[in-house]
């Protein structure tokens, strides 16, 4: 992965029934970062670690045939692997290249064969943006992936629709002002019609919270509504909120609550994960 372009945007192809969508959300992306897009496929190389049964191999003479039919399944198997990465890589880039528009997106492969979690370790150094299918084919949970991250994860579902409109989940902690920082500055997000949200109590504290985070994005040049709801699930009124105002693309901080409060109230960010029916565009936890 020595290939790796700063500022791109990572296309991760790792599940075959989002590819699509996560292509479309990548060269959204692109087009408004003016980035380049790196196409990742990860896939582990084969381990024979299945309790398979090979005791018609076993001779007491002659232990070298069971080790070397082993070695020759595993090399042919990863052979195609290896080939299946390389065919997925290339018709993801002939679809960019087919669909790009007027923009004219850079674009290039990251083939390794490690782990997406491995990779994404790696791309998190120098990406801009990774773009990932909401059902991850890995061990590792997509809450788990976009914990470890520390670059912003916009996650797509089968079909990608270009947003116009957004709801930024404001909750006036750490990460959420990372977030709004960054909001201010990206042109990801410059064109769209943003909802600012904070789901609390009506006291003058979250007013003027909220309303501080309204000036700053109105302030960058973003069309802005605001918006305070009373109530106690985030996860609930931010849904409401979303699906009666129809906003295409969901925004919040991730896992920006204590541990303490996710052991006792659970994870507003998983639940937002499932919940969520549209792209949802994630900042890391700082």
């Amino acid at each position: 992965m020595s290939n790796l372009r700063a500022d791109s945007v990572i296309a991760c192809l790792d599940c075959p029934n989002h590819v699509q969508a996560v292509l479309e959300a990548s060269m959204w992306a692109a087009k408004n970062l003016q980035a380049p897009i790196g196409l990742l496929h990860a896939a582990p190389t084969v381990q024979h670690k299945e309790a398979l049964d090979y005791s018609g191999y076993l001779v007491a003479d002659d232990g070298t045939h069971l080790l070397n039919q082993l070695t020759l399944e595993e090399k042919d198997s990863n052979g195609k692997l290896r080939d299946q990465g390389r065919l997925l890589l290339k018709q993801a880039q002939s679809y960019c290249e087919q669909h790009q528009g007027r923009y004219k997106h850079q674009i290039y492969h990251l083939h390794r064969h490690a782990s997406i979690a491995e990779s994404l370790d790696y791309v998190d150094e120098s990406a801009q943006l990774v773009v990932l299918g909401h059902q991850v084919t890995c061990k590792d949970t997509l809450s788990q992936l976009i914990r470890a991250s520390r670059c912003p994860a916009l996650v797509t579902h089968e079909s990608f629709k270009i947003p116009k409109t957004a709801l930024f989940g404001f909750d006036n902690r750490p990460t959420c002002h990372a977030l709004l920082e960054w909001l201010c500055s990206t042109s990801l997000i410059r064109n769209l019609n943003l909802h600012v949200v904070m789901v609390g109590e009506e006291n003058e504290r979250n007013k003027e919270a909220l309303r501080e985070a309204y000036a700053r994005l109105t302030q960058s040049g973003i069309s802005c509504k605001k918006a305070l709801i009373q109530g106690h699930d985030v996860t609930s009124a931010l849904m409401y909120y979303q699906q009666k105002n129809e906003l295409d693309l969901l925004i919040t901080g991730a896992f920006g609550e204590s541990r303490l409060h996710e052991f006792l109230h659970g994870s507003n960010t998983r639940k937002l994960l499932k919940a969520s029916q549209t792209p949802y565009l994630l900042y890391p936890k700082m």
